[in-house]
């Protein structure tokens, strides 16, 4: 098998306090941990994937 060449990654920037989460399982165990960090974080709106199965979004710790 043939190695491949590695494509160059533009390096990656972060908001203080801003975390990129995804979350991976069945649509109940998604949406459980989505309501859970939204009692507790300032969050974006989740962008679900796989009917419900995976879910990105991005939360803030500052909650005031």
């Amino acid at each position: 098998m043939a190695t491949r060449t590695r494509r160059e990654r533009t390096e990656r920037t972060y908001l203080p306090g801003i975390a990129d989460v995804r979350i991976c399982g069945d649509e109940a165990t998604v949406q459980a941990v989505l309501d859970a960090l939204k009692r507790t974080f300032r969050t974006t709106t989740a962008r679900t994937y796989d009917g419900g199965q995976r879910a990105y979004l991005q939360l803030d710790i500052d909650t005031d």
